[in-house]
C-alpha cells in the first residue's frame, strides 16, 4: 500500500503507556468465539447491543488527556495517514450530497481505557464507540492478526481502520440509531441478524473508501486487495466457529460469514458507491 508521505490526520490521541480510569468495563461475556469474532472490526456482541441499545455496559466518562504519537513511530504514523485518507475521502461524498462530514478521533490506547461506552479493553479488539465517535485501537492487534489469522500486509490493517471509520459513518447518517430502535424491541436472533447487516455495510464502507481513495491518491499496489479479502476470509463467523467450537450456528452470527464479508468488502470496492451498501434491503447477504 502507497501511504509514506501522505497528510497525516491531526484526529489521532495517543493514549498509550496512560493508566485507564475508572468505569464499567465492557463485557466480553467469557466466550471464546465471542472473543476472536470481536479481534477483527468490531465489538463483542454484548457490547455492540449495550452500544447500540443503551444497556448496562455502557456509561460516560471522563476522558484521559492524549497527545499526538510521536513522529518517529512508524505504525502510528501509518495509522494516522490511513485516518486522514479516510477524512479526505468521506468528506468528498458528504460534501458531493450536501451534507458535512463530522470527522471522528482515533485513539491509541494500550491495555485499556475509559470511553463513553464504557472501560475499552485491548481484548476486545479494534471499535468505535458512538457516544463519544471515537475509533478505539491498540496497535498490538495488528501483530495479533499476523500471529492468530495469518493476515498480513498494510492494505488489511487500513481495511481495519476503514471498517470502524464505517461505523462511524452509519453513526453519522442515523443508520445506527434505526437499528437501535427496531433491536429495542426485538429478540435475540433479530438483534443478531441486524447486527450482520450493519458489520457487513461497514464492510462495504471499506470498500467505498479504498475505491475513492485508490482513485483519487493511487493507494493500491499488487496484492493489497487480495490481502484485504483474506482477512475478510478469516473472521467470518462461520470460519471462527469452526476454529473455536468445531460446528456453527448461524443464529449466533453477529458480523456475517467469510463470504458475505468479502462480498460487501468487494460490492464498496468495485462500485464506489454509498447506495450501492443497503444491506438491510438486500435480499440475500
Amino acid at each position: 500500500m502507497k501511504w509514506e508521505g501522505n497528510r497525516e490526520s491531526n484526529n489521532v490521541e495517543d493514549r498509550r503507556g496512560m493508566s485507564g480510569l475508572g468505569g464499567r468495563s465492557i463485557g466480553i461475556g467469557g466466550v471464546v468465539i465471542a472473543l476472536i469474532a470481536s479481534a477483527l472490526f468490531g465489538i463483542d456482541p454484548g457490547v455492540v447491543l449495550n452500544i447500540l441499545g443503551g444497556g448496562p455496559g455502557t456509561s460516560t466518562q471522563v476522558q484521559a488527556p492524549a497527545g499526538q504519537p510521536p513522529e518517529n513511530d512508524r505504525v502510528a504514523q501509518f495509522v494516522s495517514v490511513v485516518l486522514a485518507d479516510t477524512e479526505d475521502t468521506w468528506q468528498a461524498i458528504f460534501r458531493s450530497n450536501g451534507a458535512s462530514y463530522p470527522q471522528p478521533k482515533l485513539v491509541l490506547f494500550s491495555g485499556q481505557t475509559p470511553t463513553a461506552c464504557g472501560t475499552g479493553q485491548s481484548a476486545t479488539g479494534p471499535f468505535y464507540c458512538p457516544g463519544d465517535q471515537r475509533v478505539y485501537i491498540d496497535l498490538t492487534f495488528f501483530r495479533l492478526m499476523q500471529q492468530r489469522f495469518n493476515v498480513s500486509g498494510e492494505f488489511a490493517q487500513a481495511y481495519v481502520i476503514a471498517h470502524e471509520v464505517g461505523h462511524h459513518v452509519q453513526h453519522v447518517m442515523g443508520i445506527m440509531d434505526k437499528v437501535d430502535n427496531v433491536r429495542r424491541s426485538g429478540s435475540q436472533a433479530q438483534g443478531n441478524a441486524l447486527s450482520v447487516r450493519l458489520e457487513l455495510q461497514a464492510d462495504c464502507f471499506a470498500g467505498v473508501w479504498a475505491h475513492h481513495a485508490n482513485q483519487a491518491r493511487n493507494i493500491l499496489e499488487a496484492g493489497d486487495v487480495e490481502a484485504a479479502l483474506n482477512a475478510a476470509t478469516a473472521i467470518g463467523d462461520d470460519a471462527l466457529q469452526r476454529q473455536t467450537q468445531g460446528h456453527v450456528v448461524p443464529d449466533s452470527f453477529t458480523h456475517g460469514t467469510s463470504a458475505q464479508r468479502v462480498r460487501w468488502f468487494k460490492r464498496g470496492i468495485e462500485s464506489g458507491e454509498v447506495g450501492a451498501c443497503n444491506t438491510f434491503e438486500a435480499q440475500q447477504l
